[in-house]
């Protein structure tokens, strides 16, 4: 029999799996390469010094300035640029000509599928989704969890098989539906849409959609940066239910009981930026617990990383602090919130605020 010990021993290696896919958030910020992507004066994205040194070539485009108030500067979209319009189409020239001197492994996933870049609900220009991690820009999907309460195995947990065509993530495992969220396309909207595409789902099924939240992390690979945010829907299936593929994206779909499930998450087999959607799925049904994992908290906090916080390097912030250093006595903004953060925080070099007290 297998004591309460081994399975601490054995379910700890959750928490190691939930450092992998917060690889940035919890080592990257600290490297010192990166730099906050600015969009008319808001913090969209970070940018790492291997692509800051091609957008180098392009100073009709890119800002690229030191700052006294941050160690390693910033990269601007010239602000000159009028509107949503003109911020895409010149930021779109630049990445298809660097697409074209294949500068870039994640240009090569290049597919005319856009994103939205936003600072906070502002939608600030669109950019095709395999340059997103070139900046370090914040990109939303959807997921659904597959699931069946079988008569015999219990809870059940349909996987698909990624394509070997696919540019990202070829041939691994993966949630039975996933899929991004494009320019035009609501959340719910777009889970719907790749359930058809994806897995085959029909309406009169796809209709008990169930919205359970969102997971989010930050993780680095050789691609670039993915601060993803995936909203989560769960969709109980018939036992006699078996999906099938419309758009050749997925080779193979395998029903497999929770604990077959979470030991294929384990494996290299499996996309990594997807085992958070598995792990949520499987401690919200109960299946991992303060019981069996000893680092349940932590997960739980990785499974939910701030990325809507993240990104606070303002520019009215940085002039702020120089006019109140200057020794003026008005500060930039008359706003009594705005006031107090800025009396009491200073930006630090992931673009981040941190009270004064804490940051030395």
């Amino acid at each position: 029999m297998t004591s309460a010990m081994d399975v601490n021993v054995k379910l700890s290696r959750l928490l190691l799996l939930a450092h992998k896919f917060n690889n940035f958030y919890l080592n990257g910020f600290q490297k010192g390469d990166i730099r906050p992507f600015l969009v008319e004066g808001q913090q969209v994205g970070l940018i790492k010094s291997d692509v800051i040194k091609q957008l180098n070539k392009y100073p009709e485009v890119f800002c690229i300035r030191d700052c006294e108030y941050t160690k390693q500067g910033i990269v601007e979209l010239n602000p000159a640029f009028r509107d949503y319009s003109e911020r895409t189409e010149k930021l779109d020239q630049v990445l298809r000509e660097l697409r074209s001197k294949g500068l870039f492994s994640a240009l090569q996933g290049w597919r005319e599928e856009y994103y939205e870049v936003k600072a906070e609900h502002n939608s600030l220009l669109k950019m095709d989704r395999s340059a997103t991690p070139l900046f370090g820009v914040r990109k939303y999907g959807v997921d659904i969890n597959g699931y069946v309460k079988h008569p015999t195995q219990g809870l059940c947990i349909w996987l698909q098989q990624r394509s070997n065509t696919k540019e990202t993530w070829p041939g691994k495992w993966d949630n039975m539906v996933g899929g991004g969220l494009s320019v035009g396309y609501g959340i719910k909207e777009t889970a719907i849409k790749e359930a058809a595409e994806e897995a085959s789902i029909p309406s009169d099924l796809v209709k008990n959609l169930v919205s359970a939240g969102c997971v989010s992390f930050f993780f680095e690979s050789d691609q670039g940066l993915f601060p993803n945010t995936e909203y989560v829907f769960d969709l109980e299936l018939p036992v006699d239910f078996v999906p099938h593929n419309s758009d050749g994206e997925v080779q193979a779909f395998e029903l497999l009981p929770a604990k077959e499930c979470i030991e294929r998450v384990f494996t290299s087999d499996f996309k990594t930026t997807s085992c958070p959607v598995v792990i949520d799925f499987l401690i919200r049904h109960g299946f991992i617990t303060p019981e069996n994992e000893f680092w349940f908290t932590q997960i739980i906090e990785l499974l939910h990383v701030p990325l809507q916080s993240l990104y606070t390097y303002k520019q009215k912030l940085e002039e702020s602090r120089k006019l109140q250093q200057n020794h003026l006595q008005a500060p930039l903004s008359t706003d009594p919130q705005s006031i107090d953060k800025l009396a009491n925080n200073k930006i630090i070099e992931n673009g981040h605020t941190k009270p004064i007290t804490e940051a030395n």
